[in-house]
């Protein structure tokens, strides 16, 4: 058996976003360790589905994570389902792709309510009632590689991604001084093979078009299945790592450039980008 299933088997996971992509592949894993679920996504069909392919106790609740009571009353339900958590993985996010000042006052206001004010939301919903209980349980925050290395056309993703970053590293010392056995883990993936570029962009801009068409190719060329990619992120989770970089070959470069790059006051190019 694996670490992670001898920490997880019969403990319970809340899991965001979990209608597809990643957070689908979260919950697939999560259901083969043995473990209880609570799902959540905005669109109820795709998580009725979801969790008609898993087995064992999954209750699904339909919610809208930039609205902090709908995640309130997530919180409420898992609890009162299950009497307790131990895993709350804050997985919801959006991509909105364009010109930083081109991209419409509402894309910018959805990246941020979804990608940094669910985590919010989530933390103000699930820290306390963890940290209540007294007992070891973690929370997972997921970032990206894009919360490292910033990206032309990705400006609300890019944002967005960073400031969980900052956040998980608060959100970390914070509860290490209020010594609680509550732990945290910030998540970076790279490509992980979804939908989430299925629909390009709706303009005629060859440069953004063109863009939207390399992400895409990424997605299907190096992305790694959900489910390894769960696989990882729930073995790292179980060590009591911290940073669980799932894609080192995407990241450790780029970080060393960037680090140079700030080191040397040298100006952002695409190249060091």
């Amino acid at each position: 058996m694996s670490r992670a299933h001898d920490v997880f088997s019969g403990r319970t996971a809340v899991i965001t976003g979990a209608g597809s992509g990643i957070g689908k592949g979260l919950a697939q894993h999560a259901a083969s360790l043995g473990m209880n679920l609570v799902l959540a996504d905005i669109d109820e069909a795709r998580l009725a589905a979801v969790a008609a392919e898993l087995p064992g106790e999954v209750l699904t609740v339909v919610t809208n994570v930039a609205d902090a009571d709908a995640v309130e009353r997530l919180a409420e339900a898992a609890f009162e389902r299950f009497g307790s958590v131990e895993l709350v993985v804050n997985n919801a996010g959006v991509m909105r792709i364009g010109y930083s000042w081109a991209i419409s006052a509402d894309d910018w206001d959805t990246a941020i309510d979804v990608n940094l004010r669910g985590v919010v939301n989530g933390i103000r919903a699930f820290v306390p009632r963890l940290v209540a209980q007294g007992t070891a349980a973690h929370v997972v925050n997921v970032s990206s590689v894009g919360g490292f290395l910033p990206s032309p056309m990705m400006a609300p993703y890019t944002a967005t991604k960073f400031a969980v970053l900052g956040l998980t590293e608060s959100l970390a010392m914070e509860l290490q001084m209020a010594q609680s056995p509550v732990r945290v883990s910030v998540v970076t993936p790279g490509p992980v093979r979804s939908e989430i570029f299925a629909q390009a962009p709706d303009t005629e801009d060859p440069a953004l078009l063109g863009f939207h068409q390399y992400l895409a190719q990424q997605n299907l060329d190096e992305g790694i299945p959900g489910e390894q990619y769960a696989e990882i992120v729930l073995e790292a989770v179980a060590a009591g790592e911290y940073w669980v970089i799932t894609h080192p070959a995407f990241t450790d470069a780029g970080l060393a450039a960037r680090a140079e790059m700030i080191q040397n006051r040298t100006a952002p190019s695409i190249a060091l980008g």
